[in-house]
């Protein structure tokens, strides 16, 4: 089983033994506390369930412990929690606009929204097969959506809000339900031309919303202020020092940016332009490190990162101000919003693409434009993934299940769309098959060379990259789609 079985196991054994002020601190384990409080809470919770199961895994000491009750419990608290997750899926569900619906009901888009997300390929294997809990929380992601879409405006800002204090991810989101927020629900009116009409401007729901954030962030920060641990659990929060990427590199412009440092390196040996003598051993030979000091082009800081993913969401939530499109501005800008930070930020975790497939899902039933991105990034993200399983019994099953949800997809969506044009260009299309001889070379070819022993990181690099052009690819024509599209009243568009 995965390092995430002891990651949470450990945190099993944190919140049920120690006291509420020694829990961002404790280190017996390298796999320390690093979320917010509100999952601190919910582990907490957990734990007394777990004592009945296997008392053994609620022991701090008992590093990497492993039994078959333990592995029962955690697998079983995933799929209770992820009744919320399919509460969720109802939610959104209900609204998608049915004027595309078809006589027979696996043609609705309803229908094929609720497969989408509830068989998504990613999502079953971070969370049941390599093991995490992002079930319930895109859950209350999607509850959130599903809030603003049908206008109870509060009850989104409250679900994303309680969201952010069990996972700080989510942050990567946070402008388009900010901005949003403010453009339908602070100003309560346009102008006929949909132009934001100033007067509109309501200072009582301004404070609703400030109230509600207020609110949250004190039961989850208020008792670590009061103990003055505040700065302690923003620092295990947000770790800087892990380094520009994660154990492997996620498929953004950074693994591009570190590939190009790799190929420089090596054309920079091979005519004498740099000296080996001054380059680190783990430059050409470590492959995806997490502390990676790039040779030739300039090395990466945190603030770099952040100042490139702030100007890359930025259109996004100029367009969501300037060009309202109701809901569907608002699910784009979220889409957005989610491939920026996963492009640009920093210590990026391949499984956080899925943060921008699930609400995608939402938009590829209701346009053919759509539909064909979704195909791109879902394809390209899900196949990103593959690395997370990595034995040889598991590699049937992932293929199986990717194979499943892909084909499903490919032919749901091109049903729902027949009238319309083809769903992908030859171009993408090609792009996509290409996928098929890099798994091959990746499972069966590269083990069989000597290069496995000498250079052990290559089929993770070809991956990381090949990905990445892929979601790059949809992220820019997502954002162009966005750009060029006219806006409209606001009113008309909800």
């Amino acid at each position: 089983h995965s390092t995430d079985f002891e990651v949470h196991r450990n945190w099993l054994a944190i919140t049920h033994n120690l006291p509420l002020s020694q829990w961002y601190y404790e280190a017996t384990s390298e796999w320390t506390l690093d979320y917010p409080p509100f999952f601190a809470w919910f582990e907490y919770a957990l734990s007394h369930i777990a004592k009945y199961f296997d008392p053994q895994m609620l022991v701090i000491q008992n590093l990497n412990y492993s039994s078959h009750a333990t592995i029962f419990f955690q697998r079983f608290s995933v799929i209770f929690t992820d009744i919320l997750f399919i509460y969720a899926v109802r939610e959104c569900c209900r609204c998608v606009n049915g004027k595309r619906a078809g006589k027979d009901i696996m043609e609705k888009p309803a229908f094929i929204l609720a497969a989408l997300l509830l068989w998504n390929f990613g999502l079953l294997i971070v969370d049941h097969i390599h093991f995490q809990y992002n079930g319930f929380l895109f859950g209350l992601m999607l509850l959130s959506i599903a809030r603003l879409c049908q206008k109870r405006y509060l009850e989104g800002a409250a679900l994303f809000a309680v969201l952010l204090h069990f996972k700080h991810i989510y942050v990567y989101v946070a402008p388009a339900y900010g901005i949003y927020l403010l453009r339908s629900y602070c100003f309560t009116a346009n102008n006929t031309d949909g132009s934001l009409k100033w007067r509109s401007f309501s200072f009582l729901h301004v404070t609703l919303l400030g109230l509600i954030v207020c609110l949250v962030s004190a039961l989850s920060l208020g008792p670590f202020i009061v103990l003055g641990q505040l700065p302690q659990v923003i620092s295990r929060l947000f770790p800087f020092k892990r380094g520009l990427c994660h154990a492997y590199w996620a498929p953004n412009f950074w693994a591009l940016y570190n590939a190009m440092d790799k190929a420089l390196t090596v054309v920079g040996l091979k005519y004498n332009f740099l000296d080996p003598t001054k380059i680190p051993k783990a430059s050409m030979t470590g492959g995806l490190v997490q502390e990676f000091q790039h040779t030739v082009l300039p090395s990466v800081t945190p603030l770099a990162t952040l100042i490139c993913t702030l100007i890359s969401i930025l259109p996004s939530v100029f367009c969501l101000w300037f060009k309202p499109q109701g809901p569907r501005g608002f699910l784009q800008c979220v889409v957005l919003c989610a491939l920026s930070s996963f492009m640009f930020g920093w210590h990026v975790h391949e499984k956080a693409i899925l943060l921008a497939i699930l609400p995608l899902s939402l938009l590829s039933v209701q346009r053919a434009k759509d539909a064909g991105i979704y195909l791109i990034l879902t394809t390209t993200g899900h196949f990103s993934l593959f690395p997370l399983l990595f034995t040889l019994p598991e590699l049937p099953i992932k293929i199986l299940l990717m194979l499943l949800f892909t084909i499903y997809s490919f032919s749901s969506l091109k049903s729902l769309f027949r009238r319309e044009k083809s769903l992908l260009n030859w171009l993408e299309t090609i792009y996509l098959f290409q996928l098929v001889p890099l798994e091959i070379f990746c499972e069966i070819v590269f083990p069989l060379t000597p290069w496995k022993l000498t250079l052990p990181f290559v089929p993770l690099l070809l991956t990381s990259v090949y990905c990445a052009l892929g979601i790059t690819y949809a992220w820019l024509k997502l954002y162009v789609s966005v750009l060029t599209e006219p806006g409209s009243v606001r009113q008309k568009a909800e």
